[in-house]
């Protein structure tokens, strides 16, 4: 298990994540998954109010109460784009985190992401309605996603500076062919305050399972915007390095893919789903794999 930031979530190097269930994955599927997850381990699972309407935390809620494993369970859920709750206004956070509570059928949420900034609303409204949250124990913690350096920053420090709760998480699109993004502004900011990096589409929407290949037909959703990276000069190079890697390693493409993106400065634990059991044994097999310097270096120079 790792920690997030400066809290006391305990989770395993692996976050499951919650969006393909209710869409790619029904309610039999996802228990299906849910239990092989937790069996090899896991423990932290990743959802939004948004994910097909609410859907995904309805099934992650009827899962927790077929279970009876409420306190083994880390569970993450975000506010802002919810259909019925848009944006970060105050009485749009609260009315989303009473809906996320209800369909999750718990009493707290573990670890609540703003999952959009909200430029229109001040920093200091939204802090301040999370710390209520925090306060009246609905939240044990919060954390941002999507959210620019700058805003990032004066979050933080308006929290430090009132003495409200604070960020402890920054959930962004990384991985090996997306890394601009992150590295950088955004990253300094995270390891400034001592937040764990939560990133998303850890897989590259599926092009980093290795199955995208020249002339492959994959039946998936997203197929088309995984493909792309296959257009570009760096997915294909980093393919190559991940081939080298995983074989070296006799694991999956997607197993290495996630290893690397563990074992850079700030994550503590990527995002990946899995809409079958088929697909979560490399997902898992990433937590123990342990790559060395060269192979890190290899697979970064390849990414650039």
């Amino acid at each position: 298990m790792t920690r997030i930031g400066n809290s006391e979530l305990d989770v395993f190097p692996l976050n499951l994540g919650g969006n393909v269930f209710g869409w790619t994955a029904d309610e039999p599927a996802s228990f299906a998954v849910l239990d092989a997850f937790a069996a090899g381990g896991g423990n932290f699972v990743d959802t939004a109010d948004m994910y097909t309407g609410g859907e995904s935390e309805t099934i992650i809620g009827k899962w927790l109460a077929a279970r009876g494993n409420r306190d083994d369970i880390i569970v993450a859920t975000k506010v802002a784009r919810h259909p019925d709750f848009v944006g970060l206004k105050r009485d749009t956070i609260k009315g989303a985190a009473e809906a996320s509570l209800r369909r999750l059928g718990v009493d707290r949420i573990d670890l609540y992401y703003t999952h959009f900034d909200d430029p229109e609303v001040p920093v200091a409204e939204i802090i301040t309605t999370l710390d209520e949250l925090v306060r009246e124990g609905k939240v044990r913690y919060i954390a941002a996603s999507n959210i620019s350096p700058e805003r990032l920053a004066e979050s933080l420090e308006f929290s430090d500076r009132e003495g409200l709760a604070k960020y402890v998480a920054l959930q962004q699109h990384y991985n090996l062919v997306e890394r601009e993004g992150y590295e950088g502004p955004l990253r300094d900011v995270v390891e400034a305050h001592s937040l764990s990096s939560v990133p998303y589409f850890g897989l590259a929407k599926g092009f980093l399972t290795g199955k995208y290949r020249p002339g492959a037909e994959v039946d998936s959703p997203r197929a088309q915007r995984a493909g792309e990276y296959l257009q570009t000069e760096r997915g294909p190079r980093v393919l190559a390095a991940l081939d080298e890697v995983a074989a070296a390693h006799d694991a999956e493409v997607a197993s290495v893919a996630l290893a690397w993106l563990a074992a850079q400065p700030t994550v503590v634990a990527p995002i990946a789903s899995a809409r079958n059991t088929v697909q979560l044994p490399a997902l898992l097999a990433a937590a123990d794999l342990k790559l060395s310097g060269e192979e890190l270096a290899k697979l970064t120079e390849a990414s650039i």
